[in-house]
């Protein structure tokens, strides 16, 4: 398990972009789960939307991204910064709003030197709310524009 302490050790993600509270269970090289608490005082709900908050879609996949992140650097991978290369099969089932407590698994299908090949679901209640694919890699160089 590790908490928001040991998670911010290895991702550089922060507030309000820091999208896991706790990782319940990692398995390197094969699988991880980690669970984000969904309040109300969620920056994103001001604007999507005030009287019929949601938590926005490409937030849960980035969520799950972060997952596959940390999974990714538990299991060897060198580099300081994780990114995405392909989004596929992403499907949104239901939606999340505050007092959901989201639970992300994900595995991991493929690994080639510093290119990982995820599938990952968004479970809120043992229901799947959200589900996607996705191609990231780790790199050593910040990534510019141009």
């Amino acid at each position: 398990m590790m908490n928001i302490r040991e998670i911010q050790k290895i991702l550089p993600h922060r507030y309000p972009f820091l999208l896991v509270d706790r990782i319940i269970d990692i398995e390197p090289k094969t699988r991880a789960v980690g669970l984000k608490n969904v309040t109300a005082n969620e920056h994103f709900f001001q604007g999507h939307f005030p009287d019929n908050p949601i938590m926005p879609g490409v937030l849960i996949v980035e969520a799950m991204a972060q997952v596959s992140g940390i999974l990714a650097f538990h299991s060897g991978a060198q580099g300081s910064s994780i990114y995405f290369m392909s989004i596929e099969k992403a499907k949104f089932r239901k939606p999340v709003v505050p007092g959901d407590q989201l639970r992300f698994e994900v595995n991991v299908l493929q690994q080639r030197n510093n290119v990982w090949k995820f599938s990952a679901q968004a479970i809120v209640d043992d229901k799947v709310v959200a589900e996607a694919d996705f191609t990231a890699m780790v790199s050593e160089k910040e990534m510019k524009n141009g």
